[in-house]
């Protein structure tokens, strides 16, 4: 850590700092006060509408692509549109009027709302992995010789492990082989590289099911059924195939949320796209909590008993990773219809300067 500190004060005098640009939010809500103001007026009005292609913010923010105007959210371009009281203004900031740059923006931030959305039940997902997994390997033989017995946390480990190990082996095997059968420079794109951890994570509750199943048969067989606190004589490394399921759905997902976050925002709040990002974990793990709470509930009103009690071997985790998995499954038809309405805002294949306005219905200029 001193040598690791002593580097970065040597790098300090090399950084390039950035003068900030304003809050990315208030650019978002300036558009809406806006639109708000402009409700009534027509868009059509083209002779009236700003089409400002060198902006102020250009010394701010530096050169950016320029947008020409979408079809998607089509209210918005209100916001555009310049009136008298417009003209009169002699101020510096205006809310009631925004350019076509600024209301372009918001509609990427919209847009990438429905893909948001769609991301939180593998967030879900992802939030067993440091709950019920680790319950589960606390009733289970945990030990390695005679004496040394391992935390039931520590095999979450292995999911760090397997990121560690598969993230090299996709960038540097998978990719090139996609990348020849696809002809997309990433070899699958962002949205493909997370439904592909979305599947992952459905199999990972299938076997996390298996063999929470395989556990209670197992405590039956050995009359432990009634001893929530006897060890069941079964290896706590059975549950490995499921922690390393989730550590190949973290590289396709978690990595390709990063990426698609980031690199779908503007170019203008950058900043923004981080924390949607980190956002998925975090809105999820709420979701998760309610769900847990809503399915106790409901299951302690029927016959066949509660889900989730403190005897682990009466309760029915199983259930409960069948219901994930299924959701996650329903969840995952509604993602691909989702992505596969997108529209990227960068191009992700080579183009010719033919195509190169009409890609996916975002025509970009240069800066």
């Amino acid at each position: 850590m001193a040598i690791a500190l002593l580097i970065f004060l040597c790098g300090t005098k090399f950084y390039r700092h950035k003068m900030p640009g304003g809050s990315p939010l208030t650019r978002i809500v300036h558009v809406f006060v806006a639109t708000f103001y402009k409700w009534n007026v027509s868009t059509y009005q083209k002779e009236k509408s700003v089409d400002r292609i060198e902006e102020k913010e250009v010394s701010i923010f530096g050169p950016r692509r320029q947008q020409l105007r979408t079809d998607q959210f089509r209210f918005l371009d209100k916001a555009t549109v310049e009136d008298e009281l417009d003209h009169e203004c002699k101020t510096t900031f205006n809310w009631r009027l925004c350019t076509v740059q600024e209301v372009e923006e918001v509609k990427d931030v919209l847009g990438l709302l429905p893909i948001w959305m769609a991301c939180l039940m593998y967030g879900v997902v992802f939030a067993q992995s440091s709950t019920f997994f680790t319950k589960q390997g606390s009733t289970m033989d945990r030990k390695i010789g005679t004496h040394f017995e391992i935390p039931a946390a520590s095999l979450q480990c292995f999911t760090s492990l397997s990121i560690l190990l598969l993230v090299p082996v996709y960038d540097r095997i998978f990719v090139p082989i996609a990348r020849r059968l696809t002809g997309n420079e990433r070899g699958i794109t962002m949205l493909q590289r997370i439904g592909t951890g979305m599947f992952f994570s459905i199999i990972s509750m299938i076997v996390a099911a298996l063999i929470e199943i395989r556990r209670i048969k197992v405590a039956k067989d050995n009359g432990l059924i009634d001893l929530p606190n006897a060890t069941i004589p079964l290896s706590i490394f059975l549950l490995l195939p499921q922690y390393v399921l989730f550590g190949i759905a973290d590289v396709f997902a978690m990595v390709g949320m990063q990426e698609y976050f980031y690199d779908q925002m503007p170019d203008t709040m950058k900043s923004l796209g981080i924390a949607v990002n980190l956002s998925v974990v975090g809105v999820s793990s709420f979701i998760s909590s309610f769900l847990i709470s809503v399915t106790e509930k409901v299951s302690c009103r029927s016959k066949g008993g509660c889900w989730f009690t403190n005897n682990l071997n009466k309760a029915h985790l199983d259930y409960f990773y069948w219901l994930l998995a299924s959701l996650s499954a329903i969840n995952l038809c509604i993602y691909i219809f989702l992505a596969s309405c997108y529209q990227y805002k960068n191009a992700q294949k080579d183009i010719s300067n033919e195509d190169e306005e009409s890609l996916s219905g975002r025509p970009l200029l240069p800066s």
